[in-house]
C-alpha cells in the first residue's frame, strides 16, 4: 500500500501534483439525499490531510450545522483497544521469513522498503502478511506531510462533538481490519509485493490525491482509482464493492427516519461505477451533487 497502494487505502487517488496543497482553496466533493423529510450528506474524505489545508466551504458549513448526528466508516476511541485486538489476529506462529513471501526478485526492492520505514525485520517477521504490509504503509505515511488529526474525520469529529452531536460508524475498527485478515495469502503476498514495486516519492504522490480531492475532481479520482483496483481484485473486493453495497444499504434503510445526517466516507467510495452514490440512484433515490 505505499504510493499507489497507500493511496488505496486512504480511498482517493489522483493524477497532477501540487506542492503547495496547503495554500490552495479546496472544494472537495459533497452529494445529498433527500426525500420529504429525510436528508443525507454525503462527503467525500481523505483520512490524512496535511496541517493547513482549509477545505470547508459555505455549502458545507450549512450542511454541518443543519445536520443532527455525523456517520463515518468507523469510529476510533481507544487506540490502545484497538492495538491489542489487531495483535491478537495479526500474529501468527510459524510464518515464514517476509521477504521469502515475495517473489526472489522482489526480495531486495522490499528489504530496501524495511530498512527505510525503519522497522526491525525480525518483527515483521512476525506479522500476517496483511499486517506487515500495513506497519510498511504506515511508515511510507509518516513520511509526507499529512496527519490524522489533520484528517477529514478528525476534523468532522471534532466540530460535531463540540456541538454536542453523536458520532457513530458505519463499521467496527475491528471489522476494518477484519477486511484485511480474510484476505487469501495469495492476494495478501499480492499486496506486500506492491509495496516493494512501488517506493517512489510518497509526498509527491500524496500531493497529487490532494489536487484532486482539493478540486472534487470525481472524474479523475474514478480512472484512477479503478486502474489501482485492477492490482488486486481481492483486494477491492474486500475494501471497494463488498462496502459500498453495505453503506448503500445502510443509507437506504436510513432514508426511511426522518431527520438529517452527514455521512463521511473516503473519497474513492464516492467515485464511479460501483460507487456508494451511484448504488443509491439504482436503488432509485435521488442523488444530487452539491459542490
Amino acid at each position: 500500500m505505499i504510493q499507489k497502494v497507500m493511496l488505496l487505502a486512504l480511498l482517493a487517488l489522483a493524477a497532477c501534483a501540487s506542492p503547495n496543497a496547503s495554500t490552495r482553496e479546496a472544494r472537495p466533493a459533497m452529494w445529498r439525499v433527500a426525500d420529504a423529510d429525510t436528508t443525507i450528506y454525503l462527503f467525500g474524505t481523505i483520512h490524512l490531510l496535511p496541517p493547513g489545508l482549509d477545505w470547508t466551504t459555505p455549502k458545507m458549513e450549512a450542511a454541518m450545522t443543519a445536520s443532527q448526528a455525523l456517520v463515518l466508516e468507523t469510529v476510533l476511541d481507544d487506540p490502545a483497544k484497538l492495538g491489542g485486538a489487531m495483535a491478537a489476529i495479526a500474529l501468527s506462529p510459524g510464518l515464514p521469513p517476509l521477504l521469502d513471501r515475495v517473489p526472489p526478485d522482489k526480495r531486495d526492492k522490499l528489504k530496501a522498503v524495511v530498512d527505510k520505514a525503519g522497522v526491525p525485520l525480525a518483527s515483521l517477521d512476525r506479522l500476517e502478511t496483511w499486517a506487515a504490509a500495513l506497519q510498511l504503509a504506515s511508515a511510507g505515511l509518516a513520511r509526507t506531510t499529512a496527519t490524522t488529526e489533520a484528517g477529514a474525520e478528525a476534523q468532522l469529529s471534532g466540530r460535531f462533538r463540540a456541538a454536542g452531536k453523536p458520532v457513530t460508524g458505519l463499521e467496527t475498527p475491528i471489522e476494518q481490519l477484519g477486511y484485511f485478515d480474510t484476505l487469501p495469502e495469495a492476494a495478501q503476498r499480492r499486496f506486500l509485493t506492491a509495496i516493494a514495486d512501488d517506493d517512489a516519492d510518497a509526498q509527491t504522490q500524496f500531493d497529487a490525491m490532494i489536487a484532486a480531492w482539493s478540486a472534487g475532481d470525481i472524474a479523475k479520482i474514478a480512472v484512477t482509482f479503478d486502474e489501482e483496483l485492477r492490482l488486486s481484485p481481492e483486494l477491492a473486493d474486500a475494501l471497494i464493492r463488498r462496502r459500498n453495497a453495505n453503506w448503500a444499504a445502510w443509507i437506504a434503510r436510513r432514508m426511511a427516519t426522518p431527520g438529517t445526517v452527514f455521512v463521511a466516507v473516503g473519497a474513492g467510495h464516492l467515485a464511479g461505477a460501483g460507487s456508494v452514490d451511484a448504488l443509491l440512484e439504482v436503488q432509485g433515490l435521488k442523488v444530487t451533487r452539491l459542490q
